[in-house]
């Protein structure tokens, strides 16, 4: 396909930032975010932010025990921690295109990975029980706003898809250091100090929130009120305050098919994932689990590639963020269910659900579609 219609000759910019037009005679790659050098800082920071979220992750289920032990709570009122995570992506889920009218890609990032260390400085201090638990809607939100966005630029920079796949690699490695140094922090002394595991997840936020500030250091901006967007959009006369755009832009992005197609795999996707500890044996537990993190491995990153060339331009940096967030939420949501679920009817009903889960994980992969949809010229 030779030709660029109107709509494909507008870069895909970085969130917060004015769209910019592009001469039709000169052949542009699509995405602003692509340039002619690969942008190496960009994308290690990157990766490191997922590296810190996977951190986070991976650490809670060591913790599990010494958490119950420590704040005396019964383990169906732990379930609160994973609450507070679903609903610090639900607000990152209304919030997100809001924010970006007021703060540019280096500054949204920056905001996360602040979110982040606050979260970790509260754990640190061993805080009573429902502090503790809010700290998990801080980091979630943190990680809203700093992987969701690292992931945006990077699906839009030269060969994505290799890029993608080192990302989201490095959540999965930080997903195996941080049991690995919470368990050997918690069960150091006779008396455990578990909390002070957040150290170590603290000190790397830090790291994260430097390299965001440096490498990012020129989309760190705020966009003030006085500044006007410029759109060729007719639909955007008289509605230029921030609030109209970033609800016009929600429902540009609802409006695609694909979008809702690609959110139903990326919803299902990561409960599928959470299979660890559910076989008593733990050489068959680690041969499941390797088996099925090297064939699922790949799903996620695939997954965003394919949406960031099927979502049309003018939706693509929304519509990425808006399939990610809807993942994460479902990676929240499936382990409170399954903890519902197998209270009540016992292990024997985790293998079924994990079977169906993975069943419905490949229907909605075949409903996504392979061709970006045609876009009426308006």
């Amino acid at each position: 396909m030779a030709s660029t219609t109107a709509c494909e000759s507008i870069s895909l910019t970085e969130p917060g930032e004015r769209p910019i037009s592009m001469v039709p005679e000169a052949p542009h790659n699509d995405s602003s975010v692509t340039e002619a050098k690969v942008p190496y800082l960009k994308l290690i920071a990157s990766g490191f932010s997922f590296f810190v979220a996977g951190v986070n992750d991976g650490s809670l289920g060591s913790l599990l025990p010494y958490v119950l032990e420590t704040y005396h709570v019964s383990t169906g009122l732990v379930i609160i921690v994973y609450v507070t995570t679903l609903v610090g992506w639900l607000v990152a889920a209304l919030t997100n295109s809001t924010a970006c009218q007021y703060l540019g890609l280096g500054s949204m990032l920056a905001l996360g990975a602040a979110l982040q260390v606050l979260a970790h400085v509260l754990r640190a201090w061993l805080p009573p029980f429902p502090l503790y638990a809010i700290t998990f809607f801080l980091a979630s939100l943190g990680q809203a706003f700093n992987d969701t966005h690292a992931n945006t630029y990077v699906a839009a920079v030269k060969a994505a898809h290799r890029w993608l796949g080192f990302i989201h690699a490095m959540y999965m490695a930080g997903c195996l250091v941080g049991p690995l140094v919470a368990t050997a922090v918690a069960s150091a002394n006779r008396q455990s100090q578990w909390n002070l595991f957040y150290v170590f997840p603290l000190g790397w936020g830090l790291i994260n929130l430097i390299l965001v500030l440096i490498a990012f250091r020129d989309s760190m901006s705020v966009h003030h009120s006085s500044e006007a967007v410029q759109s060729d959009d007719p639909r955007a006369s008289g509605q230029n305050s921030r609030g109209s755009r970033a609800v016009r832009e929600i429902k540009d992005t609802l409006r695609v098919p694909a979008v809702w197609l690609t959110s139903l795999y990326f919803f299902l996707l990561p409960g599928s994932g959470h299979h660890g500890r559910w076989v008593p044996n733990i050489g068959v537990e680690a041969m499941a689990i390797c088996l099925l993190g090297f064939f699922s491995g790949p799903f996620f990153a695939t997954g965003i590639s394919v949406a960031s060339k099927i979502f049309p331009a003018n939706i693509r940096s929304s519509g990425i963020a808006f399939v990610f967030v809807l993942g994460q939420i479902g990676g929240s949501l499936f382990p409170v269910l399954t903890g519902i679920i197998s209270s009540h009817t016992g292990v024997k009903a985790l293998q079924p659900m994990l079977l169906a889960l993975l069943c419905a994980t490949g229907i909605s992969w075949l409903l996504v579609p392979t061709k970006a949809p045609r876009l009426r010229a308006d």
